[in-house]
């Protein structure tokens, strides 16, 4: 998808949408499956946002990755890497072709990312990082005259991280109102529940200068409401706290306990597939 600067963005279609999330869903599984392991529940958990990003609410080419008055979108949790090369590909970044070698030895696609693949900004993993490297990117997009937008996903489990807060305070005292935080609150990090008092997200981030919102992360009309409600230039960033499901549209995944990094045995991928597709968006199954 590209648009340009000074054209109204089109209307939402909510079930269009909703079925490239489901797309984004089943590439997700084909990269696991086989494999037997991965971080697919996260990414499932994420699919809603990125087809509300990548095919509503971002202008971005992927005919011409760099150009630079695209609106940039940062992954800050580098093991969601799964759900960002199934919407790369989706979007015409990359061949989806490429996808069956996520995870594997000198694959493009590895299980955390790299910022060498066409349509990712940054290296993430590096937990905390990514939404100071957001407000930076905010600032030098403001210096430059650009009317191009931030995007930058944050997990709860980051909200554990003093520079996350860091970066939160800069935000609001530099007036990035180019920046939208997208905070996954899943509620799952590497050992288990998030355990660390948060509460209340929305609350904390509101007191740091920030226009905060909170919505169920996995209801496309919630989120394509709340990224548009984003576009206001009001001289605060704009966060968006998601509550998202992890492993969401296959029950197994929804009901683990520990969804960060996932073990499945080789006989229940099929039945994953067929709990998806008899999930799928409006009941077409052809």
């Amino acid at each position: 998808m590209t648009t340009t600067s000074g054209v109204a963005p089109a209307a939402a279609d909510i079930d269009r949408l909703r079925e490239r999330a489901f797309v984004l869903r089943v590439a997700m599984l084909e990269m696991a499956a086989g494999k037997g392991e991965g971080y697919v529940a996260q990414g499932l958990g994420m699919a809603d946002c990125l087809a509300a990003l990548y095919f509503h609410e971002m202008r971005h080419d992927p005919a011409d990755p760099q150009w630079p008055d695209r609106d940039r979108f940062l992954l800050s949790t580098g093991h969601y890497s799964i759900a960002m090369y199934a919407v790369l590909a989706e979007a015409g970044y990359i061949d989806s072709s490429e996808l069956p070698t996520y995870g594997l030895n000198g694959s493009r696609l590895p299980m955390s990312t790299f910022d060498d693949l066409p349509g990712m900004e940054i290296v993430g993993g590096s937990l905390g990082q990514g939404l100071g490297q957001a407000v930076g990117m905010a600032l030098g997009l403001r210096i430059d005259g650009r009317g191009s937008r931030v995007f930058c996903e944050v997990s709860d489990g980051e909200l554990q991280e003093g520079s996350t807060w860091e970066a939160l305070m800069s935000g609001a005292t530099f007036g990035c109102d180019n920046l939208v935080a997208l905070f996954d609150c899943n509620g799952v990090q590497a050992d288990g529940a998030v355990h660390v008092q948060l509460e209340p997200v929305l609350e904390k981030i509101a007191a740091f200068g920030w226009s905060a919102i909170e919505i169920d992360g996995n209801d496309m009309q919630a989120l394509v409401e709340a990224l548009e409600a984003s576009r206001a230039r009001d001289g605060r960033p704009k966060a968006i706290i998601m509550r998202t499901q992890p492993g969401r549209g296959i029950s197994t995944l929804e009901k683990r306990e520990r969804a960060h990094f996932v073990r499945i045995p080789d006989e229940e991928w099929q039945a994953m597939r067929d709990e998806l597709e008899a999930g799928r968006p409006g009941g077409n199954h052809g």
